[in-house]
């Protein structure tokens, strides 16, 4: 058995997919700033909160983490290969791209007045986010399906 067989052999009935050699943990640290941001419209003062919200890697994620297989899921990430970690490191980069630039806009109308505007801005990062996280999640669970540049643009403002 080579050293590949014997990382995805450890990874069974652990919560690391022994496939992709990704870990659904991870996503938790985006379920913070998507439930911060649905909370924006009815407490906008939440909005410090928000801006608080870092993005972290995903090694930084699990060397902080009381996950009981971080040391594994660090390892094994280290090794996923690269037609899953290549998508799902782009898919992570645009969700702290839109998570920051997000916050910065809903601050910014919020510092308006415009309640309204932030609180739709809020709403819609939040759904964005949610869609971008579905993306990550279907990729650590072996798919390779990505969305394409459009809908991340359309997602991310740009």
């Amino acid at each position: 058995m080579d050293s590949l067989e014997t990382l995805r052999a450890r990874c069974e009935g652990r919560n690391i997919n022994p496939e992709t050699l990704l870990a659904t943990d991870y996503l938790n640290h985006f379920n913070e700033i998507i439930m911060l941001l649905d909370m924006v419209p009815d407490m906008p003062e939440i909005i410090e909160d928000c801006r608080s919200w870092a993005p972290k890697s995903y090694v930084d994620h699990f060397r902080d983490s009381v996950f009981s297989d971080k040391d594994l899921a660090i390892e094994a990430f280290l090794q996923a290969p690269a037609r899953f970690k290549d998508p799902f490191n782009e898919t992570i980069a645009h969700m702290n791209h839109l998570a920051l630039d997000s916050v910065a806009w809903i601050e910014e109308m919020l510092n308006e007045g415009t309640m309204e505007r932030a609180g739709e801005r809020a709403r819609a990062a939040s759904r964005s986010l949610q869609k971008l996280m579905d993306v990550a999640s279907a990729i650590i669970h072996g798919s390779s399906a990505t969305l394409d540049q459009a809908e991340i643009d359309a997602m991310i403002g740009r």
